[in-house]
């Protein structure tokens, strides 16, 4: 990624007092300047979005496995489960 300062490809000035003197360095640029370099940034931020979300879905997709490719022996076990809590007729009685 970029750094903010890499995205103004123009002159920064320093502000000055009406005096000519100078002010706390304060570094400024023309408002078009400055909109060209939002919308650059803008720009970049979609486009790592982008590149982003797309490394997580193939990801995902790789670590996915679609239920036809489990084996039916997995999911019947062959070994009985028991609820872990009594139901509510065992309880009533």
């Amino acid at each position: 990624m970029k750094t903010p300062a890499e995205y103004l490809q123009c002159p920064v000035f320093d502000l000055t007092y009406p005096t000519g003197e100078s002010a706390e360095s304060v570094p400024v640029v023309a408002y078009n300047d400055a909109l060209r370099a939002v919308e650059a940034a803008l720009a970049d931020a979609e486009k790592y979005r982008y590149l982003l979300m797309r490394a997580l879905r193939r990801n995902n997709a790789a670590n996915t496995v679609a239920p036809s490719l489990i084996p039916n022996r997995l999911l019947t076990p062959e070994t009985p489960v028991f609820p872990l809590y009594p139901e509510d007729d065992e309880l009533a009685a």
